[in-house]
């Protein structure tokens, strides 16, 4: 499979996850890379900020993330790494379920609490995905795309400090997002704060080998990457023009060899 498109199909997957950590995992998937000299993106008109929180996060997740990440992979067994994102994925059927609502989508709503309900007794508190395993699957919602189902299709690319990738719809849904998140209200913020950890950094761990894909351009690879992902996700899988047909970004041959 060529590697671009492996990496494009990782980032949109990352989705399911919280938004946090979802952002986090865009940002640190690769290291920063030079400017080029091409025009202005219309959907991009902070560009020049935009590029300077990107360095920020990336040498956060270089520094810091992605070394704890390494070290969470390599002592933790991979039936232990699947568990702890079945568990925080099944979290987020609930908000799947909420904007689903919102949106008039009746029938995802449905497979989604579903999934919820199944994967939360049946599957051990959501560590085992056995809702998948019986064919019931939900497309994922968040309040960024109830916004763009309400009208707000054309938004300007933001990169947030921590956060990472997102525009300025999808930030305006943040809050929403985060109160429809069971973790939040998590009482004990020992507990609640270890729970976001554990969320990150196993995420970033399932991501540890997707790094070297990115190419050409890292900061507009991964931008439009993103924009294509969101886009994907709001027309319920209609993609438009495919960011990576640009000239940007180059590859060699020798990248798809097997």
């Amino acid at each position: 499979m060529p590697r671009i498109g492996t990496c494009h199909s990782t980032l949109r997957t990352a989705r399911g996850l919280s938004l946090v950590t979802m952002a986090l995992v865009l940002a640190g998937c690769a290291s920063t890379g030079s400017q080029t000299s091409q025009a202005p993106d219309p959907a991009d008109p902070w560009e020049g900020f935009n590029r300077k929180v990107f360095v920020f996060n990336d040498v956060l997740d270089r520094y810091a993330l992605k070394p704890v990440a390494t070290g969470y992979r390599t002592i933790t067994p991979d039936p232990l790494q699947q568990g702890v994102g079945n568990f925080f994925s099944n979290l987020g059927e609930i908000r799947t379920t909420l904007n689903s609502l919102l949106q008039g989508k009746p029938a995802n709503a449905g497979r989604s609490t579903s999934r919820f309900l199944v994967n939360s007794t049946m599957g051990f508190g959501g560590l085992f995905d056995i809702a998948s395993r019986m064919d019931v699957k939900a497309d994922d919602e968040d309040f960024g795309q109830t916004l763009a189902t309400w009208g707000w299709q054309d938004s300007r690319y933001l990169v947030l400090p921590l956060l990472g990738p997102s525009t300025l719809r999808d930030t305006s849904g943040l809050p929403a997002d985060m109160a429809t998140y069971p973790v939040t209200y998590v009482e004990d913020d020992a507990v609640r704060a270890g729970l976001t950890a554990l969320n990150i950094v196993d995420t970033r761990a399932g991501l540890l080998d997707q790094e070297e894909m990115i190419q050409g351009d890292r900061y507009r690879f991964i931008r439009d990457a993103y924009l294509q992902s969101r886009q994907f996700e709001i027309s319920d899988g209609e993609l438009g023009d495919d960011p990576f047909a640009a000239d940007d970004f180059e590859y060699d041959d020798a990248d798809f060899a097997d």
